[in-house]
């Protein structure tokens, strides 16, 4: 489909949001939003443990009700669409395995599916209606990311504030709106937009909160709608909206860009490794070297990382990780982890914290901004490293796909790999269990009425 022509780009999308329907989107990316919608069911599992996941659940619990349709997957409680949808989405960005669009860099998955599982358990809606609103979400959210640009990233998280008017039309659509009725929502939404990178120099606890309220803010801003509250028309473009507060190089055209003939879900990558993703090029390149050459962790003297500047904004602040989540976002540990185990998932992660071994070789990594990777960045995340070994060599590293980009993606048999292996992390489902819900999501599309996923414990 294509949407009508519009005065201003926000109306655009919610008529696009609106009248989207299942004939309208081709079978690749229905595929492709199954893959994603079970690669962020197995990381909501994964996080099932964390203590900053607990913690919602404990105030979820404390503050919503204690019956209702909507599931809370990782304790399998039944409670309402809000408050299920914000514990999922937390959930879902804990472990750093969720997904990310380049170009907008902003995570749709962990905003997008918990709100869309929650409110189609609610209503009843079918299995198409959960893919067609979730579709609709990613279009709309990444569409703003990418308006939004890199000034906007530099200071906010983009999940958390995209992320929130993401997951409106995702309820909207599941709501049935309509076009003026999504307008509001957007703009409900937007002035609830929120989520500020500061968090990373504290290793504090808000990167969990930004994809909670993402979630339960556009969920509550779609319902608002619904019962006929107003919210700004130009929430995007608005002399005082979302771009004139947190951006100075916006571009309205990337908001209505090919709606309904781009499909931006498709453009979508895998995390492969269990970190920030501004780490994967390198850890790519790093491992290509590592593998070529032969290389052991004791091999290296230096490694110099040619990056793009968003990832030194966002990592540059974490020099000596306290958590395993700040861990995470040290270029210098997910480095080490590559260069000593061949991997950086969650099992090595857990064991890398404090490891006197893994701190000396974090010492050894460093970042250089790199004009050719700053340029193509954020359509293309490209990984450069220079590696000095202490026999005196200089060896060159280079990917132009990290893993688990459009170009170098993840096969369904790898999918349900990952899947496996982070739904049992926390033990929070078995392998049986896992197994069941992998052949719901692939049969997806057949579902007449959206139940639990997981039985009852």
């Amino acid at each position: 489909m294509t949407a009508t022509p519009h005065p201003h780009p926000s109306a655009a999308l919610a008529e696009f949001a609106a009248n989207l329907r299942f004939e309208d989107i081709p079978a690749p990316v229905l595929r492709r939003a199954e893959d994603l919608l079970i690669d962020c069911l197995a990381s909501i599992l994964a996080g099932a443990n964390m203590r900053p996941i607990q913690a919602m659940e404990r105030y979820a619990a404390a503050m919503g009700p204690t019956d209702g349709a909507a599931e809370v997957l990782i304790s399998r409680r039944k409670t309402s669409p809000l408050f299920a949808a914000m514990v999922n989405a937390a959930a879902a960005h804990v472990v750093e395995q969720d997904d990310v669009h380049n170009g907008s860099v902003f995570h749709p998955a962990a905003v997008v599916f918990p709100p869309a599982l929650a409110v189609a358990q609610a209503l009843g809606r079918s299995g198409k209606d959960l893919l067609v609103a979730s579709v609709a979400g990613y279009e709309v959210g990444i569409r703003i990311g990418e308006y939004l640009g890199r000034s906007h990233y530099k200071i906010f998280h983009t999940t958390g504030t995209a992320g929130t008017l993401a997951a409106a039309v995702t309820v909207g659509r599941l709501l049935n709106l309509n076009a003026e009725q999504m307008l509001h929502a957007l703009g409900s939404a937007g002035t609830q937009a929120a989520g500020l990178w500061e968090f990373l120099r504290d290793a504090a606890d808000s990167k969990q909160l930004h994809t909670a309220k993402a979630a339960a803010d556009g969920l509550t801003a779609a319902y608002l709608a619904k019962e006929g509250f107003t919210g700004a028309s130009h929430i995007l473009e608005g002399e005082q909206g979302l771009a004139a507060g947190m951006s100075t190089d916006a571009d309205p055209a990337r908001l209505v860009d090919r709606l309904g003939e781009r499909w931006a879900l498709s453009e979508t990558s895998f995390k492969y490794h269990a970190s920030c993703r501004h780490t994967h090029p390198a850890a790519d390149a790093l491992q290509q070297v590592m593998r070529e050459y032969k290389l052991r962790d004791t091999d290296l003297a230096e490694v110099i990382t040619h990056v793009h500047q968003g990832a030194i904004d966002v990592l540059g602040p974490v020099v000596d990780p306290k958590t395993v989540h700040q861990s995470k976002f040290s270029m210098g540990t997910v480095l080490a982890l590559i260069a000593r185990e061949d991997r950086a998932g969650l099992a090595e992660f857990d064991a890398a914290l404090g490891n006197a071994d893994v701190a000396a070789l974090r010492t050894k990594v460093r970042m250089e901004l790199d004009p050719e990777v700053d340029a193509a960045y954020p359509e293309r995340w490209i990984g450069k490293v220079t590696v000095h070994t202490t026999d005196g060599r200089i060896l060159q590293g280079r990917v132009d796909e990290p893993k688990g980009d459009p170009g170098n993606t993840l096969s369904r048999e790898e999918i349900e790999e990952k899947v496996m292996r982070l739904g049992m992390y926390a033990q929070a489902a078995s392998e049986g269990e896992i197994r069941d819900l992998i052949n719901t999501i692939w049969d997806l599309e057949n579902i007449a009425r959206m139940g639990t996923l997981l039985p009852n414990r």
